[in-house]
């Protein structure tokens, strides 16, 4: 009976628990478009003391500079896009969660295919290779009485064997 109530209750915990996000309510827009579209932006840049999280999740003091700074540029009237490239112009390409695909991302991108390609091109060498059979025997390692042998052997056997 106490584990199907231990059951219950973490089943619940776990339900209620969503993600949590770091932003304070100071920094919360009174404009609910402008507060989405904040937050939608927030998602896609990421932290630079946390690294693995967006702005938006992070507690960091950075962070929250920059929450503010994405809302600040909002307000002043500047597109998603134009917020989202200052922010690349004022520290680079890894402030992006999701970097874009440029000339300068394609090792990046292309990595994980090409990491693919070789895998699959070592797994056909392999499988050919091993159907092959084995490889005939060294005769210059043999000695002269086992190269007689071998002579005597390959004439006694006719052409089509």
């Amino acid at each position: 009976m106490a584990w199907t109530l231990r059951f219950v209750v973490v089943v619940l915990a776990l339900i209620g628990a969503g993600p949590l996000h770091a932003v304070q309510v100071d920094e919360i827009l009174t404009d609910r478009a402008l507060e989405g579209r904040a937050r939608a932006i927030s998602h896609e840049l990421r932290c630079m003391v946390c690294q693995n999280q967006s702005i938006d999740d992070s507690e960091a003091p950075l962070a929250r500079d920059l929450r503010l700074l994405v809302r600040e540029r909002l307000k002043a009237g500047d597109s998603d896009a134009q917020v989202v490239d200052y922010m690349v112009a004022r520290y680079g390409e890894f402030v992006l969660l999701k970097p874009r695909m440029s000339w300068r991302t394609a090792m990046l991108w292309g990595a994980p295919l090409a990491m693919l390609l070789a895998g699959l091109l070592a797994i056909g060498f392999s499988v050919r290779r091993r159907s092959a059979g084995p490889a005939p025997p060294d005769v210059t390692s043999l000695s002269e009485a086992e190269r007689r042998k071998l002579k005597a052997i390959a004439q006694s056997q006719p052409d089509g064997a």
